[in-house]
């Protein structure tokens, strides 16, 4: 697992062409989305694409990522589900996860051996860059550990997902 500081996330978020944000229950728990709503406006003033993938599993209920977004104010038509965005992963600079881990997991895909193994994932592990906050290095809610997290493209930013995404904010601004 390698790390990365927020300001060079930040600055990797802002010089981008196209990011999805991908939320999970780390958010819901942080309630970084109003944050994160921020740090979207942010970088869409900078010219950034910016889109939210959402997984149907993702939180502790079906529809949780959808209406945390929606009260943070982000609008419908940026929010994806899992079929009308996988396609768009190799297209994109960063892919920024906050709080989701089995949702993204490559082994559903790769390891037959894996407990989750034939789950739909998004498939954040094809863009050209992966940010993942995280709070620790523990294991997500199936208790599988995700091979993304070890991935040559993808650098863990430690720490709660409101302090992160603040962080990433400042960094932005500060550009």
């Amino acid at each position: 697992m390698k790390s990365i500081e927020g300001s060079d996330a930040a600055i990797m978020m802002a010089f981008a062409e196209r990011v999805i944000i991908i939320p999970g229950y780390g958010m819901a728990v942080a309630q970084a989305q109003h944050k994160i709503w921020e740090l979207t406006e942010l970088l869409e003033e900078r010219g950034v694409m910016v889109k939210f993938a959402i997984h149907p599993v993702a939180g502790r209920m079906p529809g949780h990522m959808n209406v945390l977004l929606a009260e943070a104010g982000v609008p419908y038509d940026k929010i994806y589900d899992l079929e009308d965005v996988n396609a768009e992963f190799p297209k994109t600079d960063v892919a920024l996860i906050i709080g989701a881990n089995d949702v993204v997991n490559p082994d559903a895909r790769t390891n037959k051996s894996s407990p989750i193994y034939g789950m739909p994932i998004l498939d954040a592990d094809k863009a050209k860059n992966v940010i993942v906050i995280k709070r620790g290095k523990g294991t997500g809610f199936s208790g599988v550990e995700n091979t993304l997290f070890y991935a040559d493209n993808t650098r863990l930013l430690y720490g709660d997902g409101q302090k992160m995404a603040s962080e990433l904010i400042q960094g932005v601004k500060g550009l």
